[in-house]
């Protein structure tokens, strides 16, 4: 079981959003009951500052790009790619975290105190990784947060063609596993890559009442440790 970490000392809250106004505050801290508190608001930290540095920025964009159950779609060639991944969870989260922090990659925001803020959720078993292995290696992969019927995206990485596409078509058949409509993965903004997985937008009200009727299920059981 996840280890619940002392409340935050910060109030963190939707009330100075405004519609299609995606950054809602400036400022709080990284530790994890501030992030998991911001979580369950529907908020996601990102720092403001020069890849990714303080001040952090608390996020919750409208529209918000989510998976839903039943919306998963896999072209055949993808499914084709699938054949040749073995898809694993937190059997190298660091790795995973370092692989989507490469300064190489085209706007890296993720910092060392990121980094060590989401260790630490790993830590407590509330972060998790999911990963794609080939012959051996770590292909690519993504790491997030499991809260109840939540999964919360955070950031997916490639090495080998694919790879991150069906560490994302993984994902969704574990969060997915038992049907449950109320499930949701997060993935804060739509692209054109995960558009094609289909990955979609809705209005902030909408995943926020989502949210409401995600967080009280029961985490899947792979990610409940």
């Amino acid at each position: 079981m996840p280890i619940e970490p002392r409340p935050s000392r910060w109030q963190l809250d939707l009330d100075p959003a405004t519609p299609q106004d995606d950054l809602v505050g400036i400022g709080a801290d990284l530790e994890p009951g501030t992030l998991l508190l911001a979580y369950r608001v529907g908020l996601f930290p990102m720092g403001l500052g020069d890849d990714g540095n303080p001040p952090t920025g608390w996020w919750s964009p409208d529209p918000r790009g989510v998976m839903l159950p039943g919306n998963v779609r896999i072209s055949r060639s993808l499914r084709r790619s699938l054949r040749w991944f073995e898809i694993r969870v937190d059997t190298a989260f660091a790795e995973v975290m370092a692989g989507c922090a490469d300064p190489s990659r085209d706007g890296s925001w993720i910092t060392p105190a990121i980094t060590a803020a989401y260790t630490r959720l790993y830590e407590l078993g509330w972060a998790h990784s999911v990963e794609a292995w080939r012959d051996g290696e770590l292909a690519g992969g993504l790491y997030g947060l499991a809260l109840g019927g939540l999964f919360a995206g955070e950031s997916m990485f490639h090495r080998v063609t694919d790879a991150s596409k069906c560490a994302l078509v993984g994902l969704a058949d574990l969060v997915f596993e038992d049907a449950d409509p109320h499930r949701i993965i997060d993935v804060q903004w739509v692209t054109p890559h995960l558009a094609s997985l289909g990955v979609t937008e809705i209005p902030r009200d909408d995943y926020l009442a989502r949210l409401e009727r995600a967080l009280p299920l029961p985490v899947p059981p792979v990610f409940d440790r």
